[in-house]
C-alpha cells in the first residue's frame, strides 16, 4: 500500500534535482562507509523518467577508488524542509513537525560513461543560466583544461528512486491553513501548495 508521502511523479523528482542539485554520494568500501556531497545533474528519457544521473569527483577522492571496485551507490537529495511549530496553530494540541521533500536514489556509478568536458560544461551551463553576465569555462583559459586533469566525471544509472514528500497531506484543513499561514512564502510553502492542489 502507498503511503501518502511516497505518492511523487516524474516531474516531482526532476524538479526537486534540479532545483537542488548538491547531493551526498554514499558508498561503501574496504574502509567502510564514506560520503561525499557533489553536485548531480537528471538524465530523464522521452516520458521524463530518471534513468541516470551525471556528475565528477576529484581523482584524489577515495571513494572513485570504492567506486570502480564496486559501482554501488546511494545518492542522497534535500529538497525543501523545515520545522513547523505548534505555536503557529489554533489547535494548541497539534505537535511539533518536520516537513521536508527527500530523495534518496540507489544507482550504479560509471566512470567514463561522461567525459570530464561534458560533465563540467553540462554542470556550468545548468548553474549559470538565466544569470547576469553568465560565466563560460571557456573564461578560464588553459586553467580549464589543467584543473578539469584533476576530476573524473560519471554516470550514475539509476536503478531505484526512493521519494518522500511530507508536505502536509495528512493534515486536517485547519492545520494545514495555519502552518501555511506561519511559513508564510518560500521554498517549503511552494512544495506544499505542490502537494495540496485545491486547499
Amino acid at each position: 500500500m502507498t503511503r501518502p508521502f511516497e505518492t511523487w511523479t516524474n516531474q516531482d523528482v526532476a524538479d526537486l534535482i534540479a532545483a537542488n542539485p548538491l547531493a551526498w554520494i554514499v558508498t561503501h568500501g574496504a574502509s567502510g562507509f564514506r560520503a561525499t556531497p557533489a553536485p548531480l545533474l537528471a538524465d530523464l528519457d522521452a516520458d521524463g523518467m530518471l534513468v541516470t544521473l551525471t556528475g565528477h569527483l576529484a581523482r584524489s577522492n577515495p571513494q572513485v577508488a570504492d567506486l570502480e571496485a564496486d559501482g554501488r551507490a546511494l545518492l542522497l537529495f534535500m529538497g525543501a524542509h523545515g520545522y513547523v511549530s505548534p505555536s503557529w496553530m489554533a489547535d494548541r494540541t497539534q505537535a511539533p513537525t518536520w516537513n521536508y521533500a527527500v530523495l534518496r536514489i540507489a544507482a550504479h556509478v560509471r566512470f567514463g560513461a561522461a567525459s570530464v568536458e561534458e560533465a563540467l560544461e553540462r554542470l556550468s551551463d545548468a548553474m549559470e543560466e538565466g544569470r547576469p553576465n553568465a560565466w563560460s569555462p571557456t573564461e578560464m583559459g588553459e586553467r580549464y583544461g589543467r584543473l578539469g586533469r584533476g576530476v573524473v566525471a560519471f554516470r550514475a544509472q539509476v536503478e531505484r528512486v526512493d521519494g518522500r514528500f511530507k508536505l502536509g497531506q495528512d493534515e486536517r484543513d485547519d492545520v494545514y491553513a495555519d502552518i501555511m499561514a506561519g511559513l508564510g512564502q518560500g521554498d517549503l510553502a511552494d512544495w506544499m501548495t505542490r502537494f495540496n492542489p485545491g486547499r
